[in-house]
């Protein structure tokens, strides 16, 4: 298995292992600090994200027809 190393490789990931599953993944969180590298260098920038709520995440296959 391939490590993930950008944010574009996790959101297809997870998009290719949801879809057409009709999957629902809820995440809650509570003060919950995140600091968001710019890259994946080793002196990359951070951002700091706080988070505090529920982020739902939902897949649905707009056509059924591509699956067979």
């Amino acid at each position: 298995m391939q490590d993930t190393k950008t944010w574009p490789e996790l959101a297809i990931g997870l998009y290719d292992k949801l879809t057409g599953r009709g999957a629902e993944i809820t995440y809650t969180f509570e003060n919950m600090h995140v600091h968001v590298p710019s890259s994946t260098a080793d002196n990359a920038e951070h951002a700091h994200w706080k988070l505090d709520g529920t982020i739902k995440i939902s897949t649905r296959d707009l056509n059924p027809e591509s699956n067979s």
